[in-house]
């Protein structure tokens, strides 16, 4: 059996935790403050599309894809993104809250996260090459075994990184930001 494929449509305001949303491929749709939260997207492909103002905290992703989307705006807490079908995976992020989420063995590169809260977010096994983490909150985020080769940390706050277990070959740092590169030897930087 096929999917449907529905192009090009606005959703505003659904609750989609009461009323499932339809099996199909979504493509080039724009969901408004639509609640997702605890909801099933098994085997939904979402392509080209941007949620604004969505809550999809503790969806249960697997299967479901995302090609090209840009989430703004949107509460994504507990999120499992390694459980999305990865084939052509493709995700960008603005001022939104992904506290608690995983990206565990992603292939992130050229990733932007903007202005968002990423606390204590699994980054284990991940390649971040080339991503962005513009004015981000990384308190207690993972980052173990993680590509960093190019990232840009600049004007992110709160990350601990260890230089000896990442691979961080160009990555961007300001001045006030390498206290997260020697935060595990313990030292009194003043």
């Amino acid at each position: 059996m096929q999917n449907e494929l529905i192009e090009s449509q606005i959703f505003e305001k659904v609750n989609y935790t009461s009323t499932p949303l339809e099996k199909g491929e979504y493509e080039n749709c724009l969901f408004l403050s639509c609640d997702f939260s605890n909801s099933d997207l098994k085997s939904v492909i979402f392509t080209e599309c941007e949620f604004n103002g969505c809550n999809l905290s503790l969806t249960k992703p697997f299967g479901s894809a995302f090609k090209d989307i840009k989430f703004i705006n949107c509460k994504i807490l507990g999120f499992h993104f390694e459980l999305c079908n990865l084939f052509l995976f493709e995700i960008n992020f603005e001022n939104c809250s992904l506290d608690f989420s995983s990206f565990f063995k992603l292939n992130l590169k050229k990733t932007s996260f903007k202005n968002s809260s990423l606390k204590e977010v699994d980054f284990a096994e991940s390649n971040l090459t080339i991503a962005v983490f513009d004015n981000c909150d990384l308190f207690d985020a993972k980052f173990d075994n993680t590509i960093l080769e190019k990232a840009d940390f600049r004007t992110a706050v709160n990350y601990a990184l260890d230089l000896e277990k990442n691979t961080m070959k160009g990555a961007r740092f300001s001045k006030e930001g390498i206290i997260g590169l020697l935060s595990k030897y313990k030292l009194d930087v003043q």
